[in-house]
């Protein structure tokens, strides 16, 4: 018998015996399994990104620097820039510079574009003949004002002195900023301010300031941020870890000239260690080692050496133009490991390690070292995050001649 399967009976009735043939485990599949746009949707939101460039204003716009030196405002082959640089082009730290740029305005294009080229923003800073004022407001612009959780902050606390770390964190929160990135926007933020001059020195506090205000104040303007000193306690003797006990992924080792007990070198590591260097790696989850923490008997060369070639992070102090500082730089440059370099103001930089980013503090007396505490560790926590981040492509003196090579274990 022929069933007319036009009618809405008969329509019923195929419908009801396919469910039948259907099996328990089929149904549920097509019950559960998600939408290949529904998948795209969840793996997106859990991949938090950050709401701010990776890294500090003032290097981004010192590379597209670079870019208007070399082309004279017109747009520049990237693989050409980077010969010209003596950089790497597809290291994990060009990348980087080279998104960071493009993120605060200054630059056109990506890691992966044939050309780069500078925004008309990106020209204007970039260009001797632009007045101070209108450079200063456009840097201003740049480097907070587009930006939504620096803008945030930066309206919330101008006219007001600069609040505590912990009141800076809960503000980026609230602007937005995911829980894992908070301690790094604080440190750019800080960092930013302090580059373009929105952050002086007015009488009676240390406020963060109008544009209107810096621009008023060109071409001499002052700025600091306050901060404290914490008490030397590396000549206490205590802390002191087995070389078995060093977890090298959790640890930064500082290399620096220690000296004998009461000399200069040693106050001064003492003093760096304890009020700078300890708080800024603090942040990024590290514990920070010295040469003569590690007790252990044996070699102490070897000892050294493990933890240059294995530390998660190398701090390097660069004052007093040290012999054995220089040693093992040129090693943690050798392996291409995450290094950050600092150095007292007054000491020579070598030609040779130039062209590495290093953090000057000014420790001249109390009064120029105290009021920028606080900068400092920000500047020190914000390098060391972007060194961290590029592994084990870190561009260095070695691989800028020589990107294939690498010292290894």
């Amino acid at each position: 018998m022929t069933i007319d399967e036009s009618t809405p009976q008969a329509a019923a009735k195929i419908e009801k015996k396919t469910r039948k043939q259907r099996s328990p485990r089929e149904t549920t599949e097509n019950l559960s399994t998600p939408s290949p746009s529904s998948k795209q949707g969840k793996q997106k939101r859990a991949r938090a990104s950050r709401p701010f460039p990776a890294g500090p204003f003032e290097e981004a716009l010192s590379f597209a620097k670079d870019i208007y030196d070399l082309g004279s405002g017109t747009p520049v082959r990237r693989l050409t820039l980077f010969d010209h640089l003596q950089r790497t082009p597809d290291s994990g730290t060009s990348r980087m510079l080279i998104t960071n740029a493009s993120k605060y305005g200054l630059v056109k294009g990506s890691y992966a574009s044939e050309q780069l080229e500078l925004t008309s923003e990106g020209k204007k800073v970039c260009d001797d003949n632009t007045s101070p004022r209108e450079i200063a407001r456009i840097q201003a612009k740049l480097s907070i004002l587009d930006i939504p959780p620096f803008q945030a902050l930066y309206d919330k606390f101008t006219n007001a002195k600069l609040p505590p770390r912990a009141t800076l964190i809960d503000s980026m929160n609230a602007a937005g900023v995911n829980a894992d990135h908070l301690e790094e926007a604080v440190d750019t933020f800080i960092v930013n301010l302090k580059s373009v001059g929105l952050l002086q020195n007015l009488p009676g506090a240390d406020r963060v300031i109008t544009v209107d205000h810096l621009l008023d104040t060109l071409p001499g303007a002052s700025y600091s941020q306050a901060g404290q000193i914490a008490t030397p306690s590396a000549t206490s003797g205590q802390n002191l870890m087995t070389q078995e006990q060093a977890v090298y992924e959790t640890t930064c080792f500082y290399i620096t000239a220690i000296g004998s007990d009461e000399s200069d070198e040693r106050k001064h590591s003492n003093l760096f260690l304890a009020s700078i260097v300890e708080p800024a790696v603090q942040t990024v989850g590290l514990k920070v080692t010295r040469a003569d923490q590690i007790d252990k008997p044996g070699m102490i060369t070897k000892q050294i050496m493990e933890h240059l070639f294995r530390s998660r992070l190398v701090i390097a102090d660069l004052s007093f133009s040290n012999a054995n500082v220089f040693y093992e730089l040129a090693l943690r440059h050798a392996v291409r490991l995450p290094i950050v370099q600092i150095i007292r103001h007054g000491d020579p930089i070598p030609f040779d390690v130039h062209q590495m980013r290093t953090v000057i503090i000014d420790n001249r007396d109390i009064y120029t070292l105290l009021p920028n505490v606080e900068i400092y560790k920000s500047e020190i926590a914000s390098q060391a995050r972007r060194a961290l981040e590029a592994g084990n492509e870190i561009d260095t003196p070695v691989s800028m001649y020589f990107p294939q090579a690498r010292l290894s274990l």
